[in-house]
């Protein structure tokens, strides 16, 4: 891989990480569109903690709350310590208990299925399927979502079937943002506080993901030789990602998911087309 694959490919995984288009998928394509080498597991590791370098950066203050929260939450009367209509007293003590729960589906899968969601990533027909999903989900998400409810107003079941929709965003081309967004319009959030929950949780699902892939990154040698090009896969991956939080945030204040939707709907159909064809 050179320099300007290693741009590209950055810049490709902190775009499509947020925006709701599915960044493993477009990790996949990419390099297969384009006859690329396969970027591999050094490549991919550092791109990830780019972009969760970014969630981190931009959600700081957040996660100094979220963290604070959970901690008065287990030296008080215990984690579920409830206020008026049954939440939690403090809303940083009740986010970090939802995001706790929200990300046990996807580790529970992600470990126990590893080897076959990792073979769907040779199978441009599979990621071209996934798009296609992934651009109904997002259509009927803004048609039927009611919009109704911010972040203060999370439940234990948002909370449950939100996790279990980035569970089944590990599959290649099945939009994490996307389909985890969906699922907070489809509880009644508003697109805003479904899409700013859907980074929070992502944060320790990336995080997951990543520690397991510089395990594995560690046992397979040295890197050195590798560095320049993995530093500028992750800090444009850490950049471009932090542009599209900030992005994607001010246009679901008034923006829908439609455009989103027929992006993977295309992307989706001339990939199924170019895979037969080739």
């Amino acid at each position: 891989m050179n320099f300007f694959q290693a741009l590209i490919l950055g810049l490709i995984q902190g775009l499509t990480e947020f925006i709701p288009v599915s960044s493993s998928g477009h990790l996949v394509l990419a390099p297969w569109a384009l006859r690329w080498p396969t970027p591999g597991l050094t490549f991919d590791t550092m791109v990830h903690w780019g972009t969760l370098t970014a969630i981190i950066v931009y959600f700081w203050r957040d996660w100094l709350r979220i963290i604070g929260g959970f901690f008065r939450s287990l030296t008080t009367r215990g984690p579920w310590q409830t206020g008026p209509g049954g939440r939690l007293a403090d809303q940083y003590s009740q986010l970090a208990w939802w995001l706790i729960i929200g990300s046990l589906p996807a580790a529970i899968l992600g470990y126990a299925l590893k080897d076959f969601f990792e073979n769907l990533f040779g199978y441009p027909t599979a990621v071209s399927g996934f798009l296609l999903v992934t651009a109904a989900i997002l259509a009927l998400s803004e048609r039927l979502g009611r919009r109704a409810r911010d972040m203060t107003g999370l439940r234990l079941s948002d909370a449950v079937l939100i996790g279990l929709a980035q569970a089944a965003a590990i599959a290649p081309g099945l939009s994490r943002s996307g389909v985890t967004i969906a699922a907070g319009l489809g509880r009644g959030l508003t697109r805003e506080a479904a899409a700013r929950f859907s980074f929070l949780l992502a944060t320790p699902a990336i995080f997951g993901a990543g520690l397991l892939q510089l395990v594995e990154l560690v046992q397979a040698g040295d890197i050195a030789g590798q560095l320049p090009i993995l530093l500028t896969g992750f800090l444009t991956a850490a950049v471009a990602g932090y542009l599209c939080i900030r992005f994607l945030l001010a246009y679901l204040r008034r923006g829908k998911l439609y455009v989103f939707a027929a992006y993977c709907a295309v992307v989706g159909v001339l990939t199924l087309i170019a895979s037969l064809v080739v």
